[in-house]
């Protein structure tokens, strides 16, 4: 079997240029229960493929069947969009809608809608750059979509007046204002394929939506906006029954909270319930805040009901009771360290318990709930975290060399401990001449105070800023709010602090070029299993250090809500570290024979990071090996071999970008946890849901930006919610030294100075 290539259409697949068809010629090639021959065969024409050729198509079956895995998630997408929609199956659509949720333009649309546009999208390609999609002044009869390619939007008199790309959507106005199209849509590049919705289907969806949407209204204004879900069910019979149910859509904070008490909370297994007390509990610190939270909790418990008998009273009353305890414990089960941390809930969880003591009497089945209170009570006292008494602090090696300190880890397991707010934390603040200050402070410190202290043993005068100044000169102003800047800051970064009028001046110091030489002996005596195994163990300390509600307050902004942001900031740190000890390694390797060997070590422990489901240092070292100053040492790649050119390729084809990497998304949802998530890629979509979406209309909060940002704190959750537990390999080296080694790398982080050495050890040829 030869390469294969799709022809323009992708109706019919190519192998060996030549097409193969469904034996009666009635059907498109889409089913493994059709059987299919080649045309030449049909034809009388072909030819029964020689030893040699058999030989040849075997050796390149490998890469045929991994490039038909590639392409094979796209063609299926586009056979389906190609289908009439009442052909499409229920299946057709999942595969449709999961494509729906990475595409930018549709971020902002309910659940409902997207499920609607799945089953009515129709699939529209185009070969050649130039063609004209419609022109300004035409009747608007469709919605586009840009899955893959780019177009110009072009005006009578002006010109091109923008480009849009991947994800973004045009065409829309004209069918909303049943107006003319307000400007041309030329191709920028050969084959364009497209998302097009058609008016009829765009104007049905619309109605569609505004009658399956209830709003709650008081006051005369909207206090929850719900959309009404149909759903069928089975009956016992068999017969299928028409069903609705309700998902918030936006609210306010209460009103949003008495409906979650009301609906979710009864302790009833429902099969098709949502995911609402979930992502309420996941995003809440957006919206609702903790102490605004426990007072309205308080207010519900102690809220009374005067319709109704005696009986029925009671029997609410009691319900009502129950469902704050239950709320309490799904909201201790999400949060935990947050939820222990905070005063304000402990004292809440106190006060409740408390009136709970007090209504048992009333309600003598209170008095298991008062052991759930009691149980979330002592949980604090006897977590690992609050055993340790003591502040502990944290070495300024931490922050600048990245070396563990010991004070980091827990006495007995020797693991590490996430970093509290009140963990005290000494660093180095720099002057302009290059001295400096060590400076103790806790790491909810504010940049205000930070400037304060170094003010005053420095004896500087006012108007004063700190900044961070990279290895490669560039220069980041602190806002004064800004808290937990230590742990934001680059691999090489140092903090500076100067009069404003005197920023220019700063300079890096001279250790922030990183390294002058290899530690490539240290790694020849390492086998690459275990620096796999360590670099892994020490990735899963880190990423199981940070706590969900980081990326929130990492995404929205840390002073917002005046917590840090430590755990995650070194995570984060940790994929550049990587990346950079790769790339460093490379270029600091002076003899071509050792750097091919050094070359072929990381894509091996590539390859076992992937296996290992390490994806976070997986992307790391690939994106170190693709950095500029690697890639173009020829002389080194061209004397790789093909086995290790071949693996490297397909570890490049897993991080294609294209279509909000969507190889990749493929790749994660076939794993089960434990798995290390490609880190950036989750900050990206959170970032881009908080960018793209806002957070409140009209006073009531969004709560569809709720849920997708709680989505990705699901991926989070999910990736770690089973223990990581990996058989300690045969180590040539000490695994002691090893360990050391992979949690103080040395790295050049400054890709001008990468570079120079990278044209210094692999000069240009002429």
């Amino acid at each position: 079997m030869g390469s294969i290539v799709s022809s323009n259409g992708n109706k019919v697949p190519y192998v060996l240029g030549l097409s193969y068809t469904k034996v009666c010629r009635e059907h498109q090639f889409k089913d493994k229960y059709l059987f299919y021959r080649f045309e030449d065969d049909d034809e009388g024409i072909g030819t029964i493929p020689t030893t040699m050729e058999k030989k040849e198509s075997e050796d390149r079956l490998p890469d045929t069947v991994l490039m038909l895995a590639t392409i094979g998630p796209d063609a299926m997408m586009r056979m389906i969009l190609r289908k009439p929609p009442l052909e499409r199956t229920t299946e057709d659509l999942e595969i449709v809608y999961e494509e729906l949720l990475h595409i930018k333009a549709l971020s902002h649309l309910s659940t409902m809608v997207k499920r609607e546009l799945a089953s009515v999208l129709i699939f529209e390609s185009h070969a050649e750059a130039g063609t004209v999609l419609f022109n300004q002044g035409d009747v608007g009869k469709s919605w586009y979509i840009i899955l893959k390619g780019s177009v110009n939007v072009v005006i009578y008199g002006k010109g091109i007046v923008c480009t849009l790309h991947d994800g973004d959507d045009f065409g829309k106005l004209a069918l909303v204002n049943d107006a003319p199209r307000a400007a041309t849509i030329v191709l920028r590049e050969d084959n364009c394929h497209f998302l097009r919705v058609d008016k009829d289907d765009f104007n049905r969806i619309l109605r569609d939506v505004e009658a399956n949407t209830v709003r709650l209204k008081e006051h005369g204004q909207d206090v929850l906006v719900l959309e009404k879900i149909p759903t069928n069910i089975k009956s016992q019979d068999g017969s299928v029954q028409s069903h609705y149910k309700y998902s918030v859509m936006a609210g306010t904070p209460e009103k949003m909270l008495e409906h979650l008490l009301e609906t979710r909370l009864d302790n009833k297994q429902d099969e098709n319930s949502d995911q609402f007390l979930e992502d309420f509990l996941l995003t809440q610190v957006i919206f609702m805040p903790n102490e605004r939270l426990c007072k309205a909790l308080m207010n519900h418990y102690h809220a009374e009901v005067t319709q109704g008998t005696d009986r029925e009273i009671a029997d609410y009353m009691l319900t009502h009771k129950r469902r704050i305890v239950h709320f309490v414990q799904e909201w201790y089960s999400v949060a935990t360290d947050a939820f222990q941390e905070d005063p304000k809930i402990q004292g809440f969880v106190e006060e409740l318990h408390v009136a709970i003591k007090e209504d048992s009497d009333l309600y003598p089945t209170l008095k298991n709930d008062e052991k759930t209170i009691i149980s979330i009570m002592q949980s604090k006292s006897s977590s690992p975290s609050a055993a340790k008494t003591a502040k502990k602090k944290i070495h300024p090696s931490l922050i600048l060399s990245r070396k563990t300190s010991r004070d980091h880890l827990t006495d007995g397991m020797k693991k590490r401990r996430p970093i509290k707010p009140t963990d005290e934390n000494i660093i180095k603040v720099y002057c302009a001449d290059h001295t400096y200050t060590t400076l103790k402070f806790t790491m909810d410190t504010t940049v205000t105070e930070i400037i304060y202290q170094a003010k005053d043993k420095l004896s500087l005068g006012d108007d004063l800023i700190i900044c961070e100044v990279k290895s490669n000169g560039d220069r980041i102003v602190f806002k004064e709010n800004n808290l937990c800047v230590t742990t934001g800051l680059s691999l090489n970064g140092r903090l500076f602090i100067t009069p404003r009028e005197h920023l220019d001046a700063l300079t890096p110091l001279p250790e922030q070029d990183g390294p002058t030489s290899m530690t490539a002996v240290a790694i020849e005596m390492m086998s690459t299993k275990e620096l796999a195994y360590q670099i892994t163990l020490y990735d899963w300390e880190l990423f199981t250090s940070l706590h969900e509600f980081e990326l929130i307050y990492w995404v929205f902004g840390r002073h917002k809500f005046k917590k840090i942001t430590a755990n995650l900031d070194i995570f984060l740190r940790r994929f550049n570290e990587i990346q950079y000890w790769v790339a460093t390694e490379m270029v600091l390797c002076s003899n071509v024979s050792k750097r091919v060997q050094l070359l072929k070590k990381f894509i091996k422990l590539a390859a076992i990071c992937k296996e290992t489901k390490n994806l976070h240092s997986f992307f790391a070292i690939v994106m170190g090996l693709s950095n500029i100053a690697v890639s173009r040492l020829s002389q080194t790649w061209e004397k790789l071999p093909g086995k290790f050119n071949k693996l490297f390729s397909e570890f490049e084809t897993v991080m294609d970008p294209s279509r909000n990497h969507r190889v990749y998304r493929l790749t994660v949802a076939k794993m089960n946890p434990p798995i290390l998530p490609f880190m950036p890629l989750l900050m990206k979509d959170m970032t881009f849901t908080h960018e793209g979406n806002k957070t409140y209309f009209e006073n009531l909060v969004n709560f569809e930006k709720m849920h997708m940002i709680a989505q990705t704190l699901r991926t989070v959750k999910f990736c770690r919610s089973q223990p990581f537990e990996l058989d300690s390999p045969p180590t040539v080296k000490s695994s002691a030294d090893v360990r050391q080694y992979v949690r103080n790398l040395q790295v050049i982080d400054n890709d001008r100075i990468l570079t120079q050495w990278s044209h210094k050890v692999e000069p240009r040829r002429s």
